[in-house]
Order: structure tokens, then sequence, then C-alpha cells
């Protein structure tokens, strides 16, 4: 392991000095990121928020004022975070299995839960991986039961089902700006919908929730500057790999993950100067996008076939955003093994979560005892190789002979 080159484990984009000196040419510094979103997605609302849990959380307060229904489904596959913010809003969390192999519902269990359980408000679509998640069989069955769709676009920014665009799809949509997430302001959300009806409560309860914080969001511009400087190979292990040493040496391995969180999770008013430079960079998204399929098909073209391993795609229809490319062994020792290994390298091998959503201890209360061996499964076998930018065609070649050798 060399401390002087360390690959992100996601496509972030990294930040240039020319970013923040163009922000200072924008009329009233104030930038229009939402405009860009709004034109992007081609949706009638687009608000940023303090991250995409708060994007989250804003969504659930507001559909409680538009129904009366108290149950959320979440994949049993996701990111902590998402059952702390349906908690904090008060609400119930119902926990559906994910399929063997991918990260679409089981969709005979989804059936069922929707069938027996009548409370059930909302779907949480997670594109995870920037794999569009299958919308064929999801949307009937929430229309059929009057339930909304909220997709979880934190990984899929870009990513597009059957031409379509990700975020576009259900009732409300968020995104995460947080950085290694593509886009970034180092720390951020959006909240999306196409449903001009729900602009005026999703209004209401920012204003209720967001307040203005001076001391916080001047640590975040600081944080952002500091984003600029370590986010490249040669300082990234400084800020990435040297607090993962520290948590597993305290013993506290999901800190060392990034994977524990606390439920009383920010939500203060974002900056002006932040806003404004998602705005300036959001140019690039369509080529970053491209970059980083780019590097995943050259993964696929020499890992596909290869004995042992599943790679986790893009369905034909659909383009997938891939800031990662996901891969799964069919045996956990051999997965173990890669990961110990390659890790070493520097070049940016990483894992999705460490297990089931049901699997975590300090979710124990919140969640209900569900079992769920598809996640468990996945959460043993998976692997995830970057699509950074850093990353260079040798060393995509020699990850692949790597793992092929194993």
């Amino acid at each position: 392991m060399s401390i002087l080159k360390e690959l992100p484990p996601t496509a972030g984009w990294p930040l240039y000095a020319r970013d923040f000196l163009a922000t200072l040419s924008l009329p009233g510094f104030t930038g229009s990121l939402e405009e860009d979103f709004k034109n992007y997605l081609s949706v009638a609302y687009a608000r940023v928020t303090y991250s995409g849990t708060a994007a989250f959380y804003i969504i659930l307060e507001s559909l409680k004022e538009i129904s009366d229904k108290k149950t959320v489904i979440i994949p049993s596959f996701i990111c902590p975070l998402v059952p702390l913010a349906i908690k904090r809003a008060g609400l119930k969390i119902e926990v559906c299995d994910i399929q063997k192999d991918n990260f679409n519902f089981d969709m005979p269990r989804l059936q069922q839960l929707c069938l027996e359980n009548k409370d059930i408000l909302a779907i949480i679509a997670t594109h995870l991986g920037g794999l569009p998640l299958d919308f064929s069989l999801i949307q009937p069955l929430a229309q059929e039961n009057k339930i909304f769709i909220i997709e979880d676009c934190a990984q899929a920014l870009g990513a597009e089902y059957r031409g379509k665009k990700v975020g576009t799809l259900g009732e409300f949509s968020f995104f995460s700006l947080c950085r290694g997430k593509g886009l970034t302001i180092y720390e951020g959300g959006l909240i999306t919908t196409n449903k001009k009806e729900y602009t005026g409560v999703l209004n209401r309860k920012i204003r209720q929730v967001e307040k203005a914080d001076f001391f916080s969001e001047t640590l975040k511009i600081l944080e952002l500057f500091g984003y600029w400087l370590f986010y490249r190979p040669r300082l990234f292990w400084f800020a990435f790999r040297l607090p993962q040493i520290f948590w597993n040496w305290r013993g506290e391995n999901l800190k060392a993950l990034n994977e524990y969180f606390e439920i009383n999770f920010p939500l203060h008013a974002v900056s002006r100067m932040r806003k404004s430079i998602g705005h300036v960079t959001f140019p690039r998204l369509t080529q970053e996008v491209s970059e980083q399929r780019k590097k995943a098909a050259k993964y696929i073209g020499g890992l596909l076939g290869s004995e042992g391993i599943k790679l986790i795609m893009e369905a034909n229809q659909d383009k997938a955003s891939y800031p990662y490319l996901t891969l799964l062994f069919d045996d956990p020792k051999r997965r173990d093994l890669a990961k110990e290994t390659l890790e070493k390298t520097g070049l940016g091998i990483s894992q999705i979560y460490a297990m089931a959503i049901t699997d975590y201890s300090y979710l124990n209360s919140l969640l209900p005892k569900r079992e769920c061996p598809n996640a468990r499964y996945l959460a043993e076998r998976e692997i995830t190789l970057t699509t950074s930018r850093f990353l260079k065609d040798a060393d995509i070649e020699f990850i692949i002979q790597q793992i092929k050798g194993l």
C-alpha cells in the first residue's frame, strides 16, 4: 500500500481552482443549480437541501400532509440513513428483500406486502450503483394500490431507464450532492417532483425545517476547499484511508466503513456559494457520466464470462451512470480474498454496504424482524470497482488480471 496513490472508490468529480474563481463572476453570486436540474430532468420543481437524507426527510414530512398512511417500504440493501430518516419523520418501516444477484426488489414479496398491508404510504425505489431499478412491475403495483414512489437517486445522477432520466419516474425523487457522488458541493442534496400540485407543501416543509446556521455552513465551505485539496491520488489516502485505519484500530468497523449514523442529521440551509459551485460544474455532467461508462465497459469486456463471477450491469434498454461497477463472487471466501488483496493496491476497490439493512445492530429497534437472505447473500459476495477519472487503462487491466488470478 502506498500513501502516495489512493484512488477514490467512486467516481466523484474533482474540483479545480477555476471552479471557485468562476463563482465570482456569477450575477449576485447565486448561480442557478436548481434551474440546472429542472432543465436537465424536465421537471416542475427542484430544491437544493443540506443532504440527500435531508431531501428524503422533507419529502416524507410533506407526504404526511398528503396522505394518512404511515408505512414506507425500503429495499433490504440500502444506506442506513434511509430508515433513520423514516423514523425521524415518525413513520413506520417495512423491509422488502431484493433479488439474489441484483438490486431489484423481490417482486413476489413486494406484491405480497402491498396486498396485505393497506397502510403503505410509499415505496423507496433505489437506483443503487447508478443502475436504474426496473419500474415495469413497480409502477403498476403502486398505482393499483395508491402508493407513492420515491426515487432514491443518490448514486444515479445521469442514469436513464428506457430513455427516461432517473428522478422523473416516481412522484418524488431525491439526489445526493455529497462528496464522492459525482456532482458535489461537499455535502448537499436535491428534491425533485414533476407534480405541480405537490410543490406548495414541499415549500412549506422546507421553510419549517430549514434554518440558517452560519457556523455549520462556514465549516462546510472550508470542507469544500479541503475536498478540492485532498481529492487527488497523491493526497486521498490521508482523507480516506487514514480515518479508516483509525476507526478499525478503535474496533469501530462501521465507522471505518462510514456506515454508522445518528438520527439527528443536519437540516440547515445551503449557502449561495456552495450552490454556485454546483452550478459552475453542472455542465460537466454528460462528459463525466460518459467517461464512467467507458471505464465500466472496459471492466465488463475483461471480466464478463469469468468463472465464479457475476457482474451487476444495466439492462439492455437502460443507461447506467456507473459511479462504480459491482462484482459478485460465487464463493464468499474468494470475495474476501479479492477485497483483501485489491484494497492494498490503492486502486479504489471497495464494497457498497457491509450487510443487509436488517443486520445492522444499531437499527434493530427501528426495523421489523424480517429475514432478507438475498441481501445477505449479496453483501457477502460483492465488491466494487471504481470508475474514477483518476483511473488509467493500465490500472483497469491490472485489476482484471488480479481478479482472474484469484
